[in-house]
């Protein structure tokens, strides 16, 4: 009740009061759209393309890339977005999850 009162004595002197989980919530979303950012237009292509369900052989129809180039650009996705190799997580899913929060 404390940190309540005192921070309705904050507001009422002006100053602004956020809930720290708000400020945590705020912050993961901007850092995960800042690695987002970081992708060249072709890594964006091929994450749009992961993000639809296409395979590595259907991102290079699709792209007109050679299966090498695809790969490279996934592994330059997983790495921009921090996702690094774990014997328990998809990295797909977890840069298509990343994906719709940019888009």
């Amino acid at each position: 009740m404390g940190s309540f009162i005192e921070a309705l004595a904050r507001i009422a002197a002006g100053e602004t009061v956020l809930d720290p989980e708000v400020v945590r919530q705020l912050m993961s979303v901007s850092n995960r759209a800042a690695g987002l950012e970081m992708l060249t237009p072709r890594e964006q292509s091929v994450l749009e393309l992961i993000a639809q369900g296409r395979t590595n052989a259907g991102i290079c129809a699709e792209l007109i890339l050679s299966a090498g180039a695809v790969e490279k650009n996934i592994t330059a996705i997983f790495s921009k977005l921090g996702l690094e190799p774990s014997g328990g997580d998809q990295r797909r899913v977890l840069a298509v999850l990343k994906y719709p929060e940019h888009a």
